[in-house]
């Protein structure tokens, strides 16, 4: 039995996370900025810890103890201000400076796949940036690189929920998104695991269009696809860049670029996008909200 920390745990991921780290006999401890996000998890939890990783003050005693960090911190909806250096890299970077100075034993930290592909992107810096830190610290470290969440997969269903679905591109790029629960025992196993890197995905490989279509079969319409071409992208990236703030432009960069690459990782897992599309919540149907 080990004591791992779960930061982000209130997070899509991090919910699972924790549910799997109990169930394989771990002493979990979650870090929330709000211990009530918590509450609803409880039993999976032995020790909330109240703080925020972009204030360092707050950190003192976290990693008291603990064997094991697993962080899927980072920005998705941008608030309070904060960019991606602040969360993605420094809050990380936060942990990271008492993990070592703790000498826990392995730093998990949950990233993107093909970061290579994507380095013109605010966000991807920030956790390029740790990485390189995660792997100059001396401490045992795993990245794991998914495709892309279930819970993202979503904008497709909203989408088609307005009666038409819009795909930078031509739609034919590939994406295998994974489930959080599925991902949650990706991250588990790396604890033991050798890995120093872990590309993943679910079961299933999509086209883009084909997520569309997943999206109105599942709500009994009729298809209205329409395809944006790049060069339209090419143009719109940074007229964005320039005229709004990141925390508009920055997860619609983001998806404008998944879109317009294949996204493949390793093959894994059980659960099926479409079972999670009738779900029809962030979290499916294994964690409420």
């Amino acid at each position: 039995m080990k004591k791992v920390l779960v930061a982000g745990a209130t997070g899509y991921l991090g919910r699972y996370l924790v549910k799997e780290l109990k169930n394989q006999n771990n002493r979990v401890r979650a870090l929330a900025r709000n211990a009530k996000k918590l509450d609803n998890l409880s039993e999976h939890i032995d020790e909330v810890f109240e703080a925020e990783v972009t204030k360092p003050e707050t950190l003192n005693g976290i990693c008291d103890d603990i064997d094991v960090i697993i962080s899927s911190i980072g920005i998705t909806r941008q608030k309070d201000g904060l960019t991606y250096m602040d969360v993605d890299y420094q809050g990380n970077k936060n942990l990271l400076d008492l993990a070592v100075e703790k000498k826990v034993s392995k730093f998990i930290f949950v990233s993107v796949i093909n970061t290579h592909l994507m380095k013109d992107l605010k966000g991807i810096q920030a956790k390029v940036l740790f990485e390189e830190k995660l792997k100059e610290s001396g401490l045992d470290y795993a990245v794991i690189r998914p495709t892309g969440f279930f819970s993202d997969m979503l904008e497709f269903l909203n989408m088609a929920k307005k009666g038409s679905v819009f795909l930078f591109g031509n739609g034919q790029n590939k994406i295998n998104p994974i489930h959080g629960a599925d991902l949650a025992e990706v991250c588990v196993k790396s604890i033991d695991n050798l890995e120093k890197e872990i590309n993943v995905g679910g079961p299933e490989t999509f086209t883009f269009k084909e997520i569309a279509e997943l999206a109105f079969k599942v709500l009994n319409k009729e298809p209205k696809i329409s395809t944006l071409p790049i060069w339209i992208i090419k143009v719109i990236l940074p007229l964005m860049r320039t005229f709004t703030s990141s925390k508009t432009y920055g997860p619609l960069e983001f998806m404008m670029s998944i879109m317009t690459i294949d996204v493949v990782g390793e093959l894994y897992g059980k659960e099926r996008l479409e079972d999670f599309f009738k779900g029809g919540k962030p979290y499916g149907r294994y964690i409420s909200t």
